[in-house]
């Protein structure tokens, strides 16, 4: 599989106000290891989707860790070329919604730093490239929402949702209120009903779930 195209530099349209929420903690007990550290021959994939989410226009990335916390952090540590920070999970092995809700606790407790924006992105989407991530971040469908902290957009493949989702800051707590165990922001994205952005001609937007 191509690796997601890579820039020198950081993009023009890269905005300090959106931080690239990257969930990475799970064991990949299906795929045989953590999905993180997964080389298909372009890099692991950690690496690839921090690049993604910093080359397609996130100002930084902060990415969840757990299982093999520290031998993805090692990876992260490397990229001095990107502004990557890591967060550990120590309830990740209870499902993606304690990944959610450590990677936003710790967006909203940054203090000046605080991100208007976050996109949330999953590990285990190594086709998903920086085309992706830049239409998301440059579309304003119907029912999205405005650009800033009311912003609610999710990428969609071929009519079906699916991930980064962009989460404006004033959605932040209503998604903490209901994130727990496995079902992330589930509840609250069929309640709410985000601006789709059609990317299935970039990506299929399916998670790898064996080798």
């Amino acid at each position: 599989m191509p690796s997601p195209p890579r820039s020198d530099r950081p993009p023009a349209r890269a905005s300090a106000r959106t931080t690239g929420l990257l969930l990475a903690a799970g064991a990949g007990r299906r795929y045989g290891g953590p999905k993180a550290l997964a080389d298909d021959g372009s890099g692991p994939w950690v690496v690839r989707a921090v690049r993604t989410l910093h080359d397609g226009g996130c100002g930084d990335v902060l990415v969840v860790t757990g299982a093999a916390a520290e031998e993805v952090e090692t990876l992260l540590a490397d990229m001095t070329d990107t502004r990557v920070s890591a967060v550990r999970c120590g309830t990740w092995e209870e499902g993606m919604g304690e990944s959610l809700r450590a990677g936003l606790t710790a967006l909203a407790t940054r203090g000046r730093s605080i991100p208007t924006q976050a996109l949330v992105h999953l590990v285990d989407l190594p086709d998903v490239g920086p085309d992706v991530i830049a239409r998301l971040l440059d579309a304003r469908p119907a029912g999205a929402g405005g650009v800033g902290g009311d912003a609610l957009v999710r990428a969609a493949y071929r009519g079906v949702p699916g991930h980064p989702v962009l989460l404006g800051q004033d959605h932040w707590q209503p998604v903490l209120d209901v994130a727990r165990g496995d079902a992330g922001a589930r509840a609250y994205l069929r309640r709410t009903r985000p601006g789709l952005v059609e990317c299935g001609d970039l990506a299929s937007g399916t998670d790898v779930d064996t080798p």
